[in-house]
Order: structure tokens, then sequence, then C-alpha cells
């Protein structure tokens, strides 16, 4: 039983989405095991999307997610990391299937609202990148 990060993007806090998507997370079964607000820096931008570094996407993307605040959540339960990339859908909300957190709240491909770890070994990294150990509920 994993746990994922999930981060709600600028875009999501901005326009208070937080408490709706928390609520599809919650709907969907999975569990919030660690919740936190704030805000990157550009280092820490830049360093947490260090893998992107090389496309052309990379500089908007460090700049959007320093635009504002940021809701980071360390989510568990069984097979969590497929679940919760299900639950936000395809990267272009207009790919995405219905019912999708990028379905209905996304405006655009960078702007799509949510991110996930797309694997076990990424989800580790992000989650420590964000989270102490003992910030962290334990698995039940």
């Amino acid at each position: 039983m994993a746990n994922t990060l999930g981060i709600i993007k600028p875009d999501g806090v901005r326009r208070r989405l937080v408490g709706k998507i928390i609520d599809k997370i919650e709907n969907a079964g999975l569990i919030i095991r660690g919740l936190k607000t704030l805000r990157l820096s550009r280092e820490q931008a830049e360093k947490f999307y260090a893998v992107h570094e090389s496309k052309p996407f990379y500089k908007s993307l460090v700049e959007f997610m320093t635009s504002g605040p940021i809701v980071v959540m360390v989510i568990g339960g069984h097979g969590s990391i497929e679940r919760w990339r299900e639950l936000m859908g395809a990267t272009d909300p207009a790919k995405a299937k219905y019912n999708t957190i990028r379905r209905e709240f996304a405006t655009s491909v960078e702007k799509n609202v949510v991110h996930g770890s797309d694997g076990p070994d990424t989800a580790k990294t992000e989650i420590a990148f964000f989270f102490k150990e003992d910030e962290i509920l334990p698995k039940e």
C-alpha cells in the first residue's frame, strides 16, 4: 500500500477548488495522510521539476508553479498511485475522461490544476521533497 504525492497547483488554489478536489480524493476511497499549503520558491520549483529542464515548457512551468500557493498532499490507499492518476485525468483536459479532476476543473494543458507522481520511485522522491516522515500519518 504505497503512498503518492498530489499537488493542487496555484490555479486550483486561486480558484478555491481545494475542498472540491479533496472531496473527490476521499470519495474515491483514497486517504489524505499529509497536507500542507505552501509557496514554492523559484529554486524549489526548479529543483522539483528538474526532470523537465530540457523541455520547452520548463521555464513557464516554473513561473506558473511559483505564481501562488499550492497544496501538497500525501495520498494513500491500495493502488494509490494508479488511482490518483486516474482520478486526475489526462494532462490535456480536453482529452481527460469525464468525472476526472482535470476534465472538470483544468483550463489548459499547463493550468491543469493538479500533479501526481508517475510511479513508486518518483512518489518516494516527491513525497520526501515536501514532507518529513513524522508529518505523514501511518498506514492503517
